[in-house]
């Protein structure tokens, strides 16, 4: 689309990306670090320089904007949504590099460290010759994952405040803290955004849309042992660890994260720690299919009773905790929302990829609160590590997928494609 503006585009992303926006998940505050807070407010200064309404929540940590509808048309609110945090990798004085029309070549990131960026490993490098490619100077990450999304949408949003003939509803934008450690969208202050449905633009490549998520649960185990010397331990002993094995030896080998993909889903160890007279387990549970989710959990309970009926009383106690719900369900109520965005797609002749998102997203916590937020994409490559990189082409991709979107709600008023979305499982 020539006319969104391409320099401010990358110009936004440069200058963001060099804002210290890592996430700590040891601080108690809100956002968790205060570079977080550093660009929330500047993105609010850029919204009103641009002349979009726009503020700084304090309670919760997001950067909101709202452009007004210029239709006369009563067409809902719809929102764009990306974070400003950054993964757990050194984000201290990023530094992007700008390789202009990249040729295709391998591109060291940085002589001393040995790291080189080449499109052999990377295959999906290719896809990027002849752009504005951007990566690292090999110290850092480089943080498109998400401020590549975050571009994107301020990109979209100067389009319509500087084409005001181009009908629009009401636009509403939130950019907001802690994506990569859980938190952010635990505060999302969802009254303020008004959106009836958001997309966040996090992760993936052009053409994609992830309706689903999985559904998510976290179980603390802990084992009471018994501790004797061992030389008398026959009838005694009861080993902490031993029987913290035992329940690890008793999930499905195959059901874990190396082997499994798709749709299927897994129990993963995350913590296992102990001595002979106390351990203590974390196992998260994850599935996209409600049913199978709860065989999970059930597995889990029958095998901690089965465990406990052979001590004379109980010695392992655990509690399992509900982290997140398959957005999955939710569109499936609203088909509009994935809808509307495969319409834009084959508009835009892109091939559509719906895939299921293998992990959790800010947007299981908006669907939860009544806003169906599926995810889309940034175009960005090689996250949270010396090797991401974006190119201003595929920002500007982005961007134009939102203003099409937007384009799209306006023309589908009055007939909105509410054709039935199912999700087919591999």
């Amino acid at each position: 689309m020539n006319e969104l503006d391409q320099d401010l585009i990358e110009s936004l992303f440069i200058k963001y990306a060099k804002v210290n926006t890592r996430s700590d998940p040891k601080s108690p505050t809100v956002p968790t670090t205060p570079g977080q807070v550093e660009l929330g407010r500047t993105i609010v200064d850029d919204l009103k320089k641009m002349g979009v309404e726009a503020t700084y929540d304090l309670d919760s940590g997001y950067a909101l904007g709202e452009l007004a509808s210029n239709s006369d048309k009563e067409l809902a609110p719809m929102g764009f949504i990306a974070h400003l945090d950054t993964a757990d990798y050194n984000a201290d004085n990023v530094q992007p590099q700008i390789h202009a029309n990249y040729d295709g070549a391998d591109i060291v990131l940085n002589r001393k460290k040995n790291l080189v960026l080449s499109p052999t490993q990377f295959p999906n490098l290719k896809k990027a010759i002849g752009q504005r490619l951007i990566t690292t100077d090999g110290n850092t990450l480089l943080g498109a994952d998400d401020k590549a999304g975050i571009a994107a949408i301020m990109g979209a949003l100067k389009f319509f405040v500087t084409h005001p003939d181009v009908e629009h509803s009401p636009i509403e934008v939130a950019f907001g803290p802690d994506e990569e450690i859980g938190r952010g969208a635990k505060r999302f202050p969802a009254k303020a955004f008004g959106a009836k449905f958001a997309y966040t633009m996090d992760n993936g490549q052009p053409g994609q849309i992830e309706p689903e998520t999985f559904n998510a649960s976290q179980a603390e185990i802990d084992i009471t042992g018994t501790a004797v010397h061992p030389g008398d331990a026959y009838g005694l002993m009861v080993n902490a660890v031993g029987v913290a094995s035992e329940i690890v030896a008793a999930l499905p080998k195959n059901e874990v994260p190396e082997k499994s993909r798709g749709h299927q889903g897994f129990f993963l160890v995350t913590d296992f720690n102990g001595d002979i007279s106390k351990a203590h387990l974390t196992i998260i549970i994850r599935d996209f299919d409600r049913s199978r989710f709860h065989v999970k959990e059930r597995l889990l309970e029958n095998t901690v009773a089965r465990l406990n009926k052979q001590f004379d009383s109980p010695r392992i106690a655990m509690k399992i905790d509900e982290q997140y719900q398959n957005i999955g369900d939710v569109i499936q109520q609203h088909p509009y929302v994935m809808n509307l965005v495969l319409d834009t797609y084959k508009r835009l002749n892109m091939v559509p990829k719906v895939v299921p998102f293998r992990g959790g997203t800010d947007g299981n916590m908006i669907t939860a609160m009544g806003i169906p937020t599926p995810n889309l994409f940034n175009g960005g490559d090689n996250f949270h590590g010396p090797y991401e990189y974006i190119t201003t082409e595929a920002m500007v991709n982005v961007a134009s997928v939102v203003v099409e979107i937007i384009k799209e709600h306006v023309r589908q008023f009055g007939h909105e494609d509410v054709t039935p979305v199912s999700f087919s499982p591999e």
